[in-house]
């Protein structure tokens, strides 16, 4: 009886399943491996193991207390319960989902336009020269930034000075709560829209010029190669970006919202963020509670990713996993 012939697949795979094959496949690989090896440490020592202090959300916790030990108080809950009760839990929700939202509706297709436009100069030298001045401001630090803001919107500062010699009063920005928002938006995307266009940027490097001539020699017009060309071509970095930004919505930093807070603004500049810094690290420290904020707040973020990559898993063929 003669045998049954062996598919090339499956011989493939008994070969890749020989420790010859995979010690010899290890030996070819090590040089790359020894070069992602610091990345992977990295991200385990500040990614994943101090995931190990979210037990503190479920302890009666002091500083200084061991977090596993014989005489650790598990309070199960009661840290969140306090969170949900607190008479700040809605403002801080409210800030907190009024800033991302609006920041995201004007940040996150600013960049893609931004792109857009530099990839449709016939110069490429000038776009060049504009792609850096936009990424520029990427590489300002936070508290030189904020101190810009009070150059230009401070009491004395250019803008109050110019409305000053119109005749016009001088305004105390960072005072105003109704100037929060629009300082910390705006200036939060100028920042950032640069840096986020060399994305896409990248990505429209790859199109294949044949479909641009292919479309002009049709008579596509240069708006019409950019809505059936470039953007089908940027599409699934666009839908990743997307996921990821979403799944990010809820994670906006302390450090600047700190920064611009005073007295006049903080009913609107108060963030969950906030609130977690000065709750845990300030004034007598609270840090199981703090931690119990900052948790629930990734549980949020979690929960937004996973939305968002389900939606873009059924209605396109891009998606995180």
């Amino acid at each position: 009886m003669q045998g049954v012939k062996q598919l090339p697949a499956a011989r493939k795979r008994q070969k890749n399943a020989t420790p010859g094959y995979r010690l010899r496949t290890f030996r070819e690989n090590s040089p790359y491996l020894l070069m992602i090896l610091p990345a992977v440490l990295v991200v385990f020592l500040f990614n994943y193991l101090p995931i190990y202090g979210v037990l503190i959300a479920f302890q009666d916790f002091m500083p200084g207390d061991a977090i596993l030990s014989d005489t650790t108080i598990w309070v199960g809950f009661e840290n969140f319960t306090r969170f949900f009760n607190d008479v700040q839990f809605w403002p801080l929700m409210k800030n907190t989902f009024i800033l991302c939202i609006v920041g995201f509706v004007i940040g996150f297709p600013l960049p893609i336009l931004v792109s857009l436009a530099l990839n449709a100069l016939k110069r490429k030298k000038a776009g060049k020269v504009f792609q850096t001045i936009y990424t520029a401001p990427h590489f300002i630090s936070l508290v030189v930034l904020v101190g810009m803001l009070q150059l230009f919107f401070g009491r004395y500062g250019l803008v109050n000075n110019i409305a000053a010699h119109l005749g016009g009063e001088r305004v105390s920005y960072f005072l105003e709560s109704s100037a929060f928002r629009p300082l910390y938006i705006l200036s939060s995307n100028w920042q950032d829209f640069g840096w986020s266009a060399v994305i896409y940027i990248a990505a429209l490097s790859n199109v294949d010029p044949v479909q641009h001539e292919a479309a002009m020699i049709d008579g596509a017009s240069r708006f019409q190669r950019v809505l059936h060309v470039d953007i089908p071509a940027i599409m699934p970095m666009i839908s990743v970006m997307l996921i990821m930004s979403i799944g990010g919505l809820m994670g906006v930093g302390y450090e600047k919202a700190l920064l611009m807070q005073t007295d006049g603004n903080l009913a609107v500049s108060e963030l969950i963020a906030t609130y977690v810094y000065k709750r845990g690290l300030t004034g007598v420290p609270d840090q199981a509670y703090a931690t119990a904020i900052g948790l629930f707040n990734s549980v949020i973020n979690v929960v937004l990713l996973i939305i968002a990559n389900t939606t873009s898993k059924r209605f396109s063929e891009n998606s995180l996993w």
